[in-house]
């Protein structure tokens, strides 16, 4: 999933964008690593995460897998909904810019917000990756363990 992601950003990074028809070819390649790499990663994250929950029953009374599994749905909605959205919005924008009918500096803004929902949904990965790895004790203390 982060290499995904950080193929996703060094595509947006490094590609060129210096004609309508670059650009183009850069979401082709954007859209070709978010197909083949970026969501079936994603997949692999959420469902093996589900399945070892079901698997040893003693993680659903850990809070930190709690945490974990709400994290991996938020990385879930933010790659499908707020990455793709992004990058449809911005792909749209350069189509406009290409007519004409928007202003040349309306993909930076696009680019910006789809930077800032790249950051995000590797920041909430690395989180789960140390939550997997940390285990924190995040359960509630029963009061007749005391």
């Amino acid at each position: 999933m982060i290499g995904a992601l950080a193929g996703y950003m060094i595509v947006l990074a490094a590609a060129p964008q210096d004609t309508p028809a670059d650009y183009a070819d850069m979401r082709q390649a954007i859209n070709a690593l978010s197909d083949y790499l970026l969501l079936p990663s994603l997949a692999v994250v959420l469902v093996s995460g589900l399945l070892s929950m079901m698997v040893q029953p003693v993680f659903m009374e850990r809070g930190w897998v709690w945490v974990k599994a709400l994290s991996g749905l938020a990385m879930f909605e933010g790659t499908l909904a707020v990455i793709g959205a992004k990058a449809n919005h911005a792909a749209k924008v350069s189509r406009q810019i290409a007519e004409g009918t928007a202003k040349p500096d309306a993909l930076d803004t696009a680019l910006a917000y789809e930077w800032y929902a790249l950051a995000f949904i590797a920041a909430l990965s690395v989180a789960n990756v140390a939550l997997g790895v940390w285990r924190p004790a995040l359960s509630r203390r029963r009061a007749d363990a005391r």
